[in-house]
């Protein structure tokens, strides 16, 4: 695996890592029930981590968006499966253009090189 292939499973792992430290906000109640706090705390702390260590590789405009656009989709989704939230087609149109906006950014940069 290249170091910028690496830079993005990195990347892609902090993803991960902060949608659970959203999931584990919803649980912990307002940071009133510990464990669901510790593992907010902990998925937060790993996932800024991991992006700090993308970063080393991948320019950092990039990365954030990347990393931003990727848990805000990703979050809402699993708000909507999970959670029982609304869902309307504004809702679902701002998470494809989300996506899109991500794709645009990748697409962007694979152009420069």
């Amino acid at each position: 695996m290249s170091p910028l292939q690496s830079a993005w499973l990195l990347l892609g792992v902090s993803v991960l890592a902060e949608v659970l430290g959203s999931v584990g906000l919803k649980y912990s109640a307002g940071f009133s029930r510990p464990l669901p706090s510790a593992l907010t705390v902990v998925c937060y702390a790993c996932a800024v981590w991991l992006m700090a260590l993308a970063t080393k590789r991948l320019e950092m405009g990039l990365a954030y968006a990347s990393w931003a656009a990727a848990s805000t989709a990703a979050t809402a989704v699993i708000g909507i499966v999970c959670f029982d939230e609304s869902v309307s087609s504004l809702k679902l149109a701002g998470i494809a253009l989300t996506v899109c906006a991500l794709v645009a950014l990748n697409l962007g940069e694979a152009a420069t090189h």
